[in-house]
């Protein structure tokens, strides 16, 4: 049974999958955000292909545990995949895992552009890492 991770941003989404044990997460993709919603079809796909079970979205809390205008956001849109995927869709605490994404590239000396376009997927690879280290024994 593999769980997918999702950073959800409105340019782009980090996508991370399980491994069929559910022990470890694997940062898979960055889908962009598009005014036609393809970037729910590319997620539709990516459930159907992995055989994905549970969706992992991150939910941005503010530092004081509060919920503000982005995790808004966030919770209509997570409504939202529910509906389209017909799958357990979980709102995960991602406080500060784009940071730790971007210090654990900058620790291993990716710059610029290409950081750019990979701290998304490294960031839900995060998420659903802690997520999957939550419900192990």
């Amino acid at each position: 049974m593999r769980t997918m991770g999702l950073d959800y941003g409105t340019k782009r989404i980090g996508v991370a999958i399980s491994d069929p044990e559910g022990t470890m997460a694997h940062p898979l993709d960055t889908i962009e955000v598009k005014d036609d919603g393809s970037h729910m079809a590319c997620i539709t796909t990516i459930v159907r292909d992995y055989g994905i079970t549970k969706v992992v979205v991150g939910l941005p809390y503010n530092m004081d545990g509060s919920i503000g205008a982005s995790g808004e956001k966030v919770i209509a849109w997570s409504e939202e995949l529910k509906a389209i995927l017909d799958l357990p869709v979980i709102l995960w605490d991602e406080r500060l895992t784009t940071s730790e994404a971007h210090d654990f590239l900058l620790s291993l000396n990716v710059k610029g552009k290409k950081r750019k376009h990979i701290v998304d997927k490294i960031a839900a690879g995060i998420i659903l890492k802690d997520y999957l280290d939550s419900s192990l024994p």
